[in-house]
């Protein structure tokens, strides 16, 4: 059944197929946020232990288990074979789901190791739904598309999580489960419609490099030459994970502290956020040169972190009132931080012709982020600074991308055009 509807999907036209592709990845990954991300719709008010409030152990206790996901992430997506993504992104969803069954039924606190149970399977998620998008023509289409999931899901599912709260008066505890519940089918369809999708073409091979898992001496090699340019990019995503691994645990917090309470504000906003940034980045497919579109996501990361400095500035300074700050800053945070997701190092690989693919640089990424992420939460419970609010904690944050995240974004731009020029021109083949 699957090759018969591989077939036919072949024969179909290419931007047809492109634009199914981006809105299965679309639906599969924002399915996967209502396993990872309802319990964030909670605040479990009133509830410390070790005089550390309870939902901040369970963010620490997830976060822990996605950044030990992201490190084991880093050989296991670089070599998984391809016919077997479908199967193991709903076995691995599954036993994240099961855990959220497990944290409903254990009582508090001892339900905490479950978050940690929940967050390691989720960690290779990504990867496994990119791994049918990298290597194609639309890739930047199809990438953009699925990363505007990451702002789109965090809103709407939190929206779900606490309409399920408030209007049919669901349990804290029980409350993540059955906002799995909801996005089962989806899940299992759009999984099922990225498993039928053919495999990149031979134009798609020849544009953009083929993509094959590494091996252990792959991986060595590809550090080994643009090590420099990896270590600014680690230090830019690593500023960006844990200001948006903020915002995204603790919205309904800072929303609170901003004298905010309406429940659809969270996919409001993000909403708006992710048509701006799904536009900007999908205009990049106009770009054929691989380096010039390379050089212009530079710009926009740029961009995005010197917008998160320059609100929050008029924001403290009352220039403009919370609900903008928030819309702006959220704005600049994602046009940074989205393109390491979608299309920053597609656009590399592609340039430098290396061998490799998305998944072993993104997991390097993602699993330096999230250990940034857990020890900046470690750090501000047990380091003395448990007073901070998270707003303004996130606020801080902010201010260090909008400095830090543009030298280091600056610096990298600067060691791809020097690496560039070491390389052989290679033709460009018009899409």
């Amino acid at each position: 059944m699957k090759q018969l509807l591989r077939s036919g999907l072949q024969k179909w036209p290419y931007s047809v197929v492109s634009i199914i592709t981006a809105l299965a990845a679309f639906g599969a990954y924002t399915s996967m946020y209502a396993f990872r991300k309802a319990f964030s719709a909670a605040t479990f008010e009133g509830l410390h232990y070790l005089n550390v409030d309870y939902k901040v152990w369970l963010v620490i206790f997830q976060v822990i288990g996605y950044t030990c996901s992201k490190f084991y992430g880093i050989r296991f997506i670089a070599g998984i074979d391809g016919r077997e993504r479908g199967r193991t992104i709903l076995f691995l969803i599954g036993i994240s789901w099961l855990a959220l069954l497990f944290f409903a039924l254990v009582p508090a606190p001892w339900n905490i190791i479950f978050l940690f149970v929940n967050g390691f399977p989720l960690g290779m998620i990504w990867g496994l739904v990119f791994g049918y998008l990298e290597g194609r023509r639309a890739t930047e289409f199809m990438a953009a598309v699925m990363s505007v999931s990451l702002i789109f899901a965090s809103g709407f599912i939190k929206t779900v999580g606490r309409t399920l709260l408030s209007n049919y008066h669901v349990s804290e505890y029980w409350m993540p489960f059955l906002t799995g519940l909801l996005f089962v089918i989806p899940l299992v369809v759009f999984t099922g419609i990225l498993d039928c999708l053919p495999p990149p073409s031979e134009q798609d091979r020849e544009l953009r490099s083929e993509r094959k898992p590494m091996t252990a001496a792959d991986r060595r090699n590809f550090v080994h030459d643009f090590l420099p340019g990896i270590i600014l990019i680690l230090i830019i995503y690593i500023l960006l994970t844990v200001t948006r691994d903020l915002r995204d645990n603790f919205e309904v917090e800072i929303w609170n502290e901003l004298g905010i309470k309406d429940v659809h504000i969270y996919a409001t906003i993000d909403s708006l956020i992710a048509i701006v940034v799904l536009v900007a980045l999908s205009l990049l497919i106009l770009i054929k040169n691989n380096f010039n579109a390379f050089k212009v996501i530079h710009g926009l990361i740029i961009a995005g972190c010197i917008l998160t400095g320059a609100s929050t500035w008029l924001f403290t300074l009352h220039y403009i009132d919370s609900i903008s700050w928030m819309s702006l800053a959220g704005l600049g945070l994602y046009m940074a931080y989205i393109p390491y997701n979608a299309i920053f190092f597609e656009r590399m690989i592609a340039t430098f012709h290396c061998k490799g693919n998305v998944g072993f640089i993104m997991y390097i990424a993602d699993a330096a982020g999230y250990l940034g992420s857990v020890t900046v939460l470690l750090f501000k419970e047990f380091g003395g600074s448990a007073a901070i609010s998270w707003s303004h904690l996130f606020q801080q944050s902010l201010i260090c991308i909008s400095v830090a995240g543009s030298i280091a974004a600056i610096c990298s731009l600067a060691f791809f055009v020097h690496k560039k020029k070491e390389v052989p021109n290679i033709k460009i083949l018009p899409v």
